[in-house]
């Protein structure tokens, strides 16, 4: 219970999985919505298999390899940033253009996850607490919780993009609106990023 009411309180703070799937679901509705908070579910998996084999302890160890990585997050954070602020088919319906694909939506998402060092460390750090190393199915034990954040990660980002999509209506159609939730979503990317480049 300690478990899923620690995770429950991470997975609702919005942070940039949450960021992304909220302009998901408010630029092109409800099954973006859901595409995008499975594919920042998806982009948790290597962050999990890097706890389970110990990679997460390596990058721990090595400062190079943490610093990397650390990096790469910040610059596609900021590349996220830059993205909305310039692209407006990112917060405009998209009734008349070619919807962008599940696919395209999902490889979004599974980057910005996959370059967050804070979820290896959550991993690393977080998850062990949960696991006495002395029982014989430890590993086991591990990848249960891991799956359990997973899917209330999923069930809490798809209410994110279906809450989202819900005021999708009454966002649309209003330019000044568009402007600035525009302005705030790429202004809370650039803010992750330059946060997590001082971490």
């Amino acid at each position: 219970m300690e478990f899923l009411l620690t995770t429950l309180v991470l997975t609702v703070t919005p942070g940039t999985g949450v960021l992304f799937t909220v302009a998901a679901g408010l630029s092109r509705g409800t099954r973006a919505g859901v595409v995008a908070a499975v594919g920042c579910t998806v982009g948790i998996v290597p962050h999990m298999l890097a706890a389970l084999t110990g990679l997460a302890a390596l990058l721990n160890a090595s400062a190079l390899a943490f610093q990397t990585l650390k990096y790469l997050g910040v610059a596609y954070l900021l590349f996220m940033a830059w993205k909305t602020l310039r692209d407006k088919s990112d917060l405009a319906a998209e009734r008349d253009g070619a919807p962008r694909s599940a696919a395209d939506v999902i490889v979004s998402a599974v980057l910005l996850n996959l370059l967050n060092p804070k979820l290896t460390l959550f991993f690393f750090a977080f998850l062990p607490q949960f696991v006495d190393k002395r029982e014989p199915h430890a590993v086991l034990r591990m990848t249960y919780l891991s799956a359990c954040f997973m899917l209330v990660t999923l069930v809490v980002f798809a209410l994110y993009g279906v809450f989202a999509a819900a005021v999708r209506d009454h966002v649309m159609g209003r330019p000044r609106v568009l402007a600035w939730l525009r302005r705030v979503f790429a202004g809370a990317f650039a803010a992750l990023g330059v946060k997590l480049a001082f971490l």
